[in-house]
């Protein structure tokens, strides 16, 4: 998943990137809301974490506009403004979900996780896929009951394949998922992640168009 995080807060954000990159997603991070729009110009982002006090303007009006031009991208608010009415406005402006500062950054991982499987049309976090158990919230995969250990790139990748089932992804589609900007990623990484998961988790998980890209296969 690719994640643009608006945070002008280094030591806040640094956390941040340091949590997300951790759960295996991509994350670029921007410390104003004229560097959030070209950014967003140039990718398009699965979520958008957004502090609501920037040093070129406050977040809500930024929120308001993506919606007004029809930008359905879900937001999740992060701010230190902790009133009932605040909240109710970041709402009423079209956020997905809200977060006031501090909080727990393990928080912060499963409130991401809900709302990226409410778009994915997945809001239950228990599938099944197969002879495969899984648990999204808890990031963790069964196979014929026996536990199977995916890293975090791994489960970023199973992750992507499961919130499309049956469309195909492109090789570029799936770096995109898996990597920031400033991020090196060596031409054969999909391949080797995928040959991987085929390894863990079964031969026919994922189904490759040659010259095109990747598919998840059928249960």
């Amino acid at each position: 998943m690719r994640i643009l995080l608006i945070e002008d807060d280094t030591v806040l954000g640094a956390a941040m990137r340091d949590q997300i990159a951790a759960d295996g997603q991509s994350l670029d991070w921007v410390t104003r809301l004229d560097s959030a729009t070209d950014a967003m110009a140039t990718t398009a982002y699965d979520l958008i974490l957004l502090d609501l006090m920037l040093p070129d303007g406050r977040g809500i009006p930024f929120l308001k506009a993506l919606r007004a031009r029809g930008d359905v991208t879900p937001v999740i608010i992060l701010t230190a403004l902790d009133q009932v009415s605040d909240r109710i406005e970041g709402l009423n402006a079209g956020s997905d979900d809200y977060l006031v500062k501090p909080f727990d950054l393990a928080e912060l991982s499963a409130r991401i996780g809900s709302v990226a499987r409410r778009y994915s049309g997945n809001p239950n976090p228990l599938l099944t896929h197969g002879a495969l158990e899984i648990d999204l919230a808890a990031r963790r995969v069964h196979r014929d009951g026996k536990p199977v250990p995916l890293t975090a790139r791994e489960w970023a990748l199973f992750e992507a394949f499961l919130a499309r089932p049956g469309q195909l992804l492109s090789k570029a589609q799936l770096e995109e998922k898996l990597y920031a900007f400033d991020s090196e990623v060596e031409s054969n990484t999909i391949e080797v992640h995928v040959s991987r998961l085929r390894k863990k988790l079964g031969s026919t998980l994922i189904e490759t168009e040659r010259g095109l890209g990747y598919r998840l296969g059928r249960p």
